[in-house]
């Protein structure tokens, strides 16, 4: 509890991944439901089971390179934390070496 109250662990990853399956099932949901339409259409809906064809493919596609690039950011603060404890560990085992 102490290291969630300062912000010591973050829990945004773990949403990020709820995110990512979120946005999947979106953009499945949104590709079946353009191809459904299109194919419904009375005046040839070639373009949105095209269309829909495409949402199914790169929807998630796009999803998961969004949620990637938001989480690197979280494995950078993570590093840099490592880092900083690693080096205050360092300085204050030769501090009287100065």
């Amino acid at each position: 509890m102490y290291s969630f109250l300062n912000f010591n662990k973050m829990i945004t990853p773990m949403i990020i991944k709820i995110i990512f399956f979120i946005g999947v099932g979106l953009s499945i949901l949104v590709g079946i439901f353009q191809i459904g339409a299109g194919v419904a259409s009375d005046y040839g809906g070639g373009a949105q089971v095209l269309l829909g064809l495409i949402t199914l493919v790169l929807g998630p596609l796009f999803t998961r390179i969004y949620c990637e690039l938001l989480i690197v950011f979280f494995k950078m603060q993570e590093s840099l934390h490592d880092i900083n404890t690693k080096l205050s560990k360092f300085e204050s085992n030769n501090s009287g070496d100065l």
